[in-house]
């Protein structure tokens, strides 16, 4: 099945939009089919404030209406307190969230970006989205994020290389309860390093040290702005540690 045959069977949906590659092509694909869609951007204290902007910049390049929808996320125990299982019962209550809130425009149906090359098997997240009948185009057609990419580079989408962003809980070890403090110190971290000129990178939250991880390709670069970076995330970590395994390597 092509997109252009699953709009046509879909004339009318809801798009979880992230902000990120594979959402924005996915509402792209389907306004070109002609499907009636809207944006809808879930924001908590694991998205940073970029990932908001670059999707109300996208929604607006291409015309489709965006709802923001705010959820106190940490307000659900078994997100807050970081379990193995957190994953799972996060997307069960953001998608319910959103469920409603679709609802109330008049929507009955939600896409999300998933691609092909996500490894969906048993991932608590996905089995969550499949309990609630989320419905993923961009897998069920096969679409890969490599050919994400390369449709959404000639299509003109400004996030066709933009990297993939996991949302800040990531950065709190698993079995550490996670605090809105800690996430905003991540946060700044990041910030600070992508004002450095950093593209693809994590800055983990590691027995209260902020340990960076980049890829083999920026290695170098850090090492040269060592000095700089130290500086920087000292603001707001007693100590800065570097992981030698690219980005590539590491979970």
């Amino acid at each position: 099945m092509t997109l252009e045959e699953f709009f046509q069977e879909i004339p009318k949906a809801a798009v979880a939009f992230s902000g990120g590659a594979d959402s924005a092509f996915l509402l792209y694909a389907a306004k070109k089919s002609g499907c009636k869609i809207r944006a809808y951007y879930i924001k908590t204290v694991f998205q940073p404030d970029f990932e908001l902007e670059d999707a109300k910049r996208i929604a607006k390049e291409l015309d489709i209406p965006m709802t923001v929808v705010d959820v106190d996320i940490l307000a659900v125990h078994e997100v807050g307190r970081n379990g193995p299982d957190r994953c799972y019962h996060c997307k069960k209550a953001l998608f319910t969230a959103l469920r409603q809130a679709v609802e109330g425009e008049g929507y009955s149906l939600i896409l999300d970006g998933t691609n092909a090359s996500d490894d969906a098997g048993d991932r608590p997240g996905m089995r969550a989205l499949r309990e609630l009948g989320v419905r993923s185009p961009l897998r069920e057609c096969g679409i890969t994020k490599g050919e994400v990419r390369r449709l959404s580079q000639e299509a003109g989408l400004f996030t066709w290389n933009k990297p993939a962003y996991a949302c800040l809980a990531t950065r709190i070890q698993t079995g550490n309860r996670i605090i809105p403090g800690d996430l905003a110190k991540v946060e700044r971290a990041e910030q600070a390093l992508a004002q450095m000129g950093f593209a693809d990178f994590r800055v983990r939250l590691f027995h209260g040290a902020a340990k960076i991880q980049v890829t083999e390709g920026e290695l170098p670069i850090l090492m040269e702005k060592r000095k700089r970076v130290t500086e920087a995330l000292e603001q707001w970590f007693p100590e800065v540690l570097l992981d030698l395994r690219s980005r590539q390597e590491s979970r």
